[in-house]
């Protein structure tokens, strides 16, 4: 089974309120790129991955005149794709949402939160001191996992949950001072975000379930200068600090090599430095019991892996699609 995660830049933009592709040449809302250019690309990834469930993190919005199920569904029949139909959870108001597109043929899927005193739901609150003054801060997920019950066509049990934790730029914020405040207290969000999901993450290791984490962390080891002063990246807490731990070979390569060489899942132009940043955000994490099936990672750099440059169409519309690239397990369930 090939399970992927795929953050598509405002995949949102694509649609109109009937959940209908316009497929067009007005502009996306990607960078000199017109909606029939970048629905084209995204086409040509989906098809190629031929997973058999796609994470898709900044799926079309879901509000009181668009819902996002209906895109995507519409989406995979004008390509015929074989994950067709769509799930999602907890709606937010950012226009990014987290759903999950699979083949019914080979999975079932439903949405199933959780909750307990230790990692209230997802769609709730979370009480943590972050600023240690011992007052407990009251933390929400701009964006809320997506906690899904999945049984493969072998019969096999296991969860997923899809996550983008993202809280850290610091907009509105004027002058270096309150840019630093506003970042400072901004990571510290989302390291709160990270300790809530792996509170639930726990949860399921102890219960002896599998499990797979997947999605945009939008953080990673090295990333910033904000790690050294909170000593560690959401990355690391989601992975865990004692066994069980979960596992992405990427993240460990990254922790091990905080220097040098290291994988990449997305690649952003910065206009005033007119060069290309590339960073490892995207992960997909297994549970110790799932690592023991070996599965392989694989991340659809255009530049990184030979089977993409080796397909100029792909190649193409790898860059063409999104500031992200997927990355997919190629596991036995």
């Amino acid at each position: 089974m090939r399970i992927a995660t795929y953050n598509v830049e405002w995949f949102d933009a694509l649609f109109d309120d009937g959940g209908q592709l316009l497929m067009n040449d007005g502009w996306s809302a990607r960078h000199n790129v017109t909606r029939a250019q970048q629905t084209e690309a995204l086409g040509v990834v989906f098809a190629a991955l031929d997973a058999d469930a796609v994470m898709v993190i900044e799926a079309p919005d879901t509000h009181r005149r668009r819902s996002t199920i209906p895109a995507l569904e519409s989406f995979a029949r004008a390509f015929d794709l074989r994950a067709r139909a769509a799930v999602m959870g907890f709606v937010n108001d950012t226009q990014q949402e987290i759903a999950l597109m699979y083949d019914p043929d080979r999975l079932e899927v439903r949405h199933d939160p959780r909750q307990s005193e230790a990692a209230p739901r997802f769609d709730g609150i979370f009480h943590i001191d972050l600023d240690v003054d011992r007052t407990r801060d009251v933390v929400r997920f701009s964006k809320p996992p997506l906690e899904l019950a999945a049984v493969s066509a072998g019969g096999t049990a296991f969860r997923l949950i899809g996550a983008h934790l993202k809280s850290k730029a610091p907009h509105g914020a004027q002058g270096r001072d309150a840019v630093m405040r506003l970042s400072i207290a901004n990571r510290r969000k989302q390291l709160a975000q990270a300790i809530w999901l792996r509170a639930r993450i726990e949860e399921h290791l102890a219960a002896g379930e599998s499990l797979i984490v997947l999605g945009d962390l939008n953080d990673g080891p090295g990333l910033d200068e904000y790690e050294d002063l909170f000593g560690r990246s959401s990355v690391e807490i989601v992975l865990g600090d004692a066994e069980p731990k979960l596992y992405d070979p990427n993240a460990a390569q990254a922790l091990q090599r905080r220097l040098g060489l290291q994988p990449t899942t997305a690649r952003f132009y910065l206009g005033h430095q007119k060069r290309y940043l590339q960073a490892l955000l995207d992960y997909i994490m297994v549970s110790p019991d799932l690592r023991a099936r070996d599965p392989v990672w694989r991340i659809w750099h255009p530049f990184d892996d030979p089977r993409c440059w080796e397909v100029p169409e792909l190649r193409h519309a790898l860059l063409t699609a999104s500031d992200h690239f997927p990355v997919t397990l190629d596991i036995a369930l």
